[in-house]
């Protein structure tokens, strides 16, 4: 049930986070194009979604969100770097983004890849700048080498590589889930469970937390690709039907778009099955899962 909760924390949380990406940006001793870049893209809009899931997680511990903060910047970053990267002729050779003009379209490709190589580092030590009171070395340490894996060749860049790997191919649903498990889920499932590290929870909460975030990934990108064949250019901001001028294979296009809904409907189920297994205060969790559901961009 909808509590009305979401959209007040998200207002807050989403203008926190902004002013904390730009001024960590702005601070950095970097040539100034570079740092433009990095903001350019931080600043392009979107939907926070993952740092909103790590926010929303801390709150069903009865934690103060904003000791996130740090950790939530770097899980964006990340995200922003892949999204610049994603965009480059070598990649999906996209010329918007989000309705504006890609990174490499305004700042060129050179220093496009560059800003996102400069997003991905920093965001090791923007997460390390968590307070130690609240995140001790070892939470620290455990938080580094989840985001490393979420991120890297066992995660995203491995999701990425498959997704490449699969254009002009007719995949599997397997393979297409490996795909999305690791180029979107794991990075998702690790704005989550970064929450659950912070709040150093039993292993009962971090494993039902944990598959909550993987059938929400599932979710998330299913809906993305029924937005790929049906959404609105204006409100997505990126050209309709993407996936198919780039021959890469879809939930619609395996399942048919009634299937693919159906799909959906599934792993929204199973998102809240293991999200009521935590014993948390999730109606901010359970209305980001409505979120996901419901998105037209």
């Amino acid at each position: 049930m909808k509590t009305g909760l979401l959209d007040a924390f998200r207002k807050e949380y989403q203008q926190l986070l902004d002013r904390e990406l730009r001024a960590l940006v702005e601070k950095m001793d970097a040539p100034s194009v570079l740092k433009n870049s990095m903001i350019y893209s931080l600043e392009a809009g979107g939907k926070r979604i993952r740092p909103l899931l790590l926010f929303a997680t801390l709150d069903a511990f009865g934690i103060d969100p904003k000791q996130g903060i740090p950790a939530a910047a770097a899980i964006e970053m990340i995200h922003t770097y892949s999204l610049i990267h994603d965009d480059l002729p070598s990649m999906d050779n996209d010329d918007l983004r989000r309705g504006k003009p890609t990174n490499h379209k305004v700042f060129g490709d050179a220093i496009a890849t560059l800003a996102g190589d400069a997003l991905l580092t920093y965001s090791f030590e923007v997460i390390n700048m968590l307070s130690v009171d609240f995140a001790p070395p070892a939470v620290k340490m455990s938080l580094i080498v989840e985001m490393a894996k979420a991120a890297g060749a066992e995660g995203m860049v491995g999701g990425q590589v498959a997704d490449m790997e699969g254009e002009n191919k007719v995949l599997s649903l397997e393979e297409l889930e490996y795909i999305h498990i690791h180029k979107t889920g794991k990075l998702l499932k690790f704005s989550v469970v970064s929450g659950a590290i912070m709040a150093q929870a039993n292993e009962n909460s971090l494993q039902n937390l944990s598959a909550f975030a993987h059938h929400l990934g599932l979710a998330f990108q299913i809906q993305d690709d029924i937005l790929d064949l049906v959404g609105n250019q204006q409100i997505i901001g990126k050209p309709v039907g993407s996936d198919t001028v780039n021959h890469k294979s879809t939930y619609p296009q395996l399942l048919s778009l009634e299937g693919a809904r159906d799909a959906l409907q599934n792993q929204i189920k199973l998102s809240k099955e293991y999200l009521k297994k935590t014993d948390l205060n999730t109606n901010l969790l359970d209305e980001i899962t409505d979120l996901v559901a419901s998105r037209d961009h």
